[in-house]
């Protein structure tokens, strides 16, 4: 049997070089299933924090047991510009030379969209499977978030290249549980269509203790209600600072937001201009250490700007770690499907009403410790028996081995 596969994504990272962290996750959890894996990513990534280290145009890397293949593109300015596209070309152009040994299995993801054509000869020749894994629907992403039309040259050629993935996979692996239908549209066959969403590493994932300065600055004695992730537009922290102004009249009760990104500024002088004493900035911290600090908290908050691509569903990481957390949650999403709502772990409120912002977070409170905990231990029961890294790793096996 054939227990070797290539996952080509340009945007892999590692705990060394930064995001994205699913395929080298998965590429772990493979291997201590007897896998063999290489991850093939590019050199370039506006996700990463530590670039690696390359020469000539493939430089072969092993990172924590895990053979990388690093292709060489060129940098680009920003995820938004001209140069990305050009990125994306640069690693597809550069992999056709790229000699693979034995006859592995492909796993091509997007949003790249362009390797999958090279991929499908090397399965052709290997005489092995190609899956094509969705992360984010290119070009439609394109079309719905810029001024690009559908009839632009180069959402067109995207689009035959997307097609011609649907077409040819033996399956296709979504991280969007309502994507089928669209899908389908595009020419897959609906029975190829595999739900595979994101998940979390739960294999001796041992806590960092926090910094002494960080754990003074979380009040004792207090109600906390916690956001930890990125401080970004589309997170729609804006909302929970309101639900604060609303709060700011019960003393017991304080917000803590944990993180750094573009809006972290404007939201610290909101809060000042408001004279909001009832929320504190913290930072960003290691990724280690974000559990030891949601252990701190009795609530978490998530909520995400609308948009209509939400609706074929979202699968945002920091859910997860909430849920092995064991925190009940307060989800503000509109999308195609409600993980809170799945796990049975906190309650649904409409996106920015903050009155309902409001009794949530009241009606959390005056639950008894029991009831929390019996909550929270729903998210943790439901992200260990669908969302661990090894049970998604043992569901992509039976995908392949089918």
């Amino acid at each position: 049997m054939n227990r070797s596969i290539i996952i080509v994504n340009q945007y892999i990272g590692s705990p060394h070089h930064g995001m994205e962290y699913r395929h080298y996750y998965l590429a772990k959890n493979l291997m201590a299933l007897g896998y063999q894996v290489t991850l093939v990513s590019g050199s370039y990534s506006h996700l990463f924090s530590q670039l690696p280290k390359t020469q000539g145009k493939f430089t072969h890397e092993m990172i924590d047991g895990i053979e990388y293949i690093w292709v060489k593109v060129p940098k680009y300015r920003s995820s938004k510009s001209i140069g990305r596209i050009w990125n994306m070309l640069s690693f597809a152009w550069n992999l056709r030379s790229l000699k693979i040994s034995g006859a592995p299995h492909v796993l091509v993801s997007s949003p790249s969209l362009f390797p999958i054509k090279i991929a499908k000869k090397w399965v052709k020749r290997f005489q092995s499977k190609l899956f094509f894994e969705v992360r984010d629907i290119w070009p439609l992403t394109l079309v719905e978030l810029s001024n690009l039309t559908s009839t632009h040259p180069l959402i067109r050629v995207m689009e035959y290249y997307e097609k011609f993935a649907y077409r040819h996979a033996d399956k296709v692996i979504s991280l969007l549980p309502a994507a089928q239908e669209h899908f389908v549209s595009q020419g897959m066959r609906a029975d190829k269509f595999v739900y595979l969403p994101n998940g979390i590493e739960i294999e001796g994932g041992e806590l960092a203790p926090l910094p002494s300065s960080l754990e003074m600055k979380i009040p004792k004695e207090k109600f906390i209600v916690a956001y930890a992730g990125t401080i970004g537009l589309a997170n729609n922290l804006g909302y929970l600072v309101e639900a604060a102004e609303t709060l700011k009249t019960y003393r017991d009760i304080h917000f803590i937001i944990l993180g750094q990104g573009g809006e972290t500024q404007e939201l610290q002088n909101r809060v000042q201009k408001l004279g909001l004493e009832n929320i504190t900035f913290v930072g960003a911290v290691k990724k280690e250490m974000v559990g030891s600090f949601l252990k701190k908290v009795d609530v978490a908050f998530i909520s995400l700007l609308p948009e209509k691509l939400f609706r074929f569903g979202v699968s945002p990481n920091k859910v997860f770690e909430y849920m092995y957390a064991k925190k009940p949650i307060v989800w503000a999403v509109e999308a195609g499907n409600n993980l809170v709502e799945e796990a049975q772990c906190g309650i649904s409120v409409p996106l920015n009403n903050v009155s309902k912002l409001k009794e949530a977070i009241l009606e959390l409170k005056l639950l008894s410790r029991e009831k929390r905990e019996e909550l929270g231990q729903n998210g943790y029961n439901f992200v260990n028996t669908h969302h661990s890294y090894r049970m998604l790793a043992e569901k992509l096996i039976k995908i392949i081995e089918e």
